[in-house]
Parts: structure tokens; sequence; C-alpha cells
């Protein structure tokens, strides 16, 4: 529920409204019982579909979707009715309600009948809930993105390099951005999850299912010994495709 209004008129009872997006929303079934519409199904296929919310409600059953219209659906339902009241209704709600959310952010039950004063004060309680409302949303819009201000600076990094990296780089990366791990920690993480090899003599190698995923490559080094002999060192580093993938998994 955003901001519930129910206004009543003493020839057509009840209708709750809703703000959604600052625009009017009226409830679909109060509408068709003001205006003697019985079936609701078929005012509905009548209705565009951009216009339909379904927004939950407090009812005597508890919280149910009910669906609500915006005001240009409303003018179609109205025309549906065959009833003599209908140009009644059309008037009330144009004349009185929709320029009352207009003008203070909501419906203010029994305003014509309140004092200047009176409904000053009211509108006022009005204003204050809508700056409360977008306060919120606010905040919560603020740590959302300096919650995802790391991951964003971070990826955009990622995304920007096609330089491999060494693990430990990664580590260290990784580290910056608020997640605790270390070069040693994260060769045990990554051979407990299957993307190195256990043991053996390509401990630390890329796995077949990581290398397919293509999260590694291995620099082969060769390297001339003193007495003449060569050997050939092997280091596995992160490709910017792997760097991506685990940035997503350990700040995601």
């Amino acid at each position: 529920m955003n901001d519930l209004q129910i206004f009543k008129n003493a020839e057509f009872g009840e209708i709750r409204t809703d703000t959604s997006g600052n625009e009017p929303m009226f409830c679909l079934s109060d509408v068709c019982r003001a205006l003697s519409l019985s079936n609701v199904t078929e005012v509905k296929k009548r209705l565009g579909e951009k216009g339909l919310s379904s927004i939950e409600t407090l009812t005597k059953g508890g919280n149910q979707k009910l669906l609500y219209i915006n005001e240009a659906n409303l003018y179609k339902t109205i025309f549906q009715s065959r009833k003599e009241s209908a140009q009644r209704f059309t008037d009330w709600v144009t004349d009185e309600v929709l320029p009352s959310i207009r003008k203070n952010g909501g419906y203010i039950a029994g305003q014509e009948h309140l004092s200047d004063d009176e409904l000053m004060a009211k509108a006022v309680l009005v204003a204050q809930k809508k700056i409360e409302e977008r306060d919120k949303v606010i905040e919560a819009q603020r740590l959302k993105i300096e919650a995802d201000k790391p991951k964003t600076i971070f990826a955009d990094a990622v995304s920007a390099s096609n330089t491999s990296i060494l693990i430990g780089d990664l580590a260290k990366l990784i580290c910056q951005n608020g997640v605790q791990t270390g070069q040693k920690r994260l060769f045990e993480w990554m051979r407990e999850k299957g993307y190195l090899i256990k043991s053996g003599s390509s401990r630390n190698m890329p796995t077949q299912k990581a290398a397919e995923m293509g999260l590694f490559e291995v620099k082969e080094t060769t390297i001339t010994n003193p007495d003449g002999s060569v050997r050939v060192t092997r280091t596995t580093k992160v490709t910017g495709k792997g760097q991506q993938y685990f940035i997503n998994k350990f700040l995601g």
C-alpha cells in the first residue's frame, strides 16, 4: 500500500484510492459498484492495460491485492455505465477529488466542511507524509549506491583491462574492495571449489572445468640454469573474464 485514501459520498458510498508515482488510482470494484456495473471482469477487458495496477489493500478479510485504475481508465469505466448518476459521479471526481489530490497530495476526507485553517493543517500532515516517504526512497537509493560502489568501480576496472593477473594480485584487489581474503586463502578456496588442481605435479594448475570456462591462462617461462640445462616454469594467471567471474562470486 502506498497512499491509500478512502473518501465518501452520500450518493456513491466509499471509493478507495491510492497514489502510485504521483498518479491517482481508483479501486475498480468500488467504481463499478458506484456506477452499478455488476461485471467487473467485463469492464476490465475494455480498459487500457497500462492504466491497471494490482495494489495491496487492507480489507475486512486482511491484506488483499485489488485492481486499481488510473484516471484515463476511470473515464472509460464511467462511459460503460448507463446509470443516470454517472455524470454526477464524474463531476464529483473531476471537481473535488482530483483537484484535491493534485493540490494537497491526497484527498482530505470531509475537506468541503473544513475551515481554511483546518484544511491547511491537514494538508501539512499530508505533505509531511509525502516528504517522509520521499526521504525514505532517497535514503534507500543512497545506501544501494554506496553498497554497489566498490563492485561498480572494481567491475569497470576489470572490464577495461585485458591483462591477466596473478592470483595473489586478484586477492589484493578483492581485499581492497571489502572482502577479507589473502593469496593463500584464495588458492585454497579455488582448489576447494574445483577451479584449481589440488595435488600432484599439476597442483594449482586450472582444472578442465576452469580451463573450458576461460577463467585462467597458464604462462610458461623457459629458464636456463647455470649448468646449461633448461627448465620450464608454469604460472597460473587469471584472465579478464576470470577476474569478472570471481568478482561476482565475492562481491555479488
